[in-house]
């Protein structure tokens, strides 16, 4: 996919949690989780697709984020705040499924999922130079 197709899913994401956040994020939290998860995706992919390390055809699926060992396997390059960039997809990812499939939870963990999303969002703005 190209750059352009991302940044417009980015900012679907980013609406989506936008109005999760307005409408009470314990009664949206499966649009919490699907979107910051799909939202991460996208930041990371634009990331790399901005700095040439992967071609349009290169899909990364968010369950990669489960595994130490895969994320080192399928993105075994370097590119910026990769470190911090990765940390947080793998934080945001190791709660999707229990927002996406399980039972209600508490409003801090919702909380602490927005937190960590606006905080690649920042990453994702400094590195990229980017406007959303």
């Amino acid at each position: 996919m190209k750059i352009q197709s991302h940044l417009e899913n980015l900012k679907e994401s980013i609406a989506e949690i936008d109005e999760s956040i307005s409408k009470g994020l314990v009664s949206k939290q499966r649009t919490l989780g699907f979107h910051a998860s799909a939202g991460a995706v996208d930041i990371l992919e634009i990331i790399l697709h901005k700095n040439r390390l992967i071609d349009p055809g290169f899909i990364i699926k968010h369950e990669w984020f489960n595994s130490k060992r895969k994320i080192e396997e399928k993105l075994n390059f370097e590119f910026p705040k990769k470190k911090e960039i990765l940390d947080l997809v793998v934080k945001i990812e190791f709660v999707r499924n229990s927002f996406c499939y399980g039972k209600r939870q508490e409003e801090e963990r919702l909380e602490e999922l927005v937190f960590n999303f606006n905080k690649l969002k920042e990453i994702f703005l400094e590195v990229t130079g980017y406007e959303l």
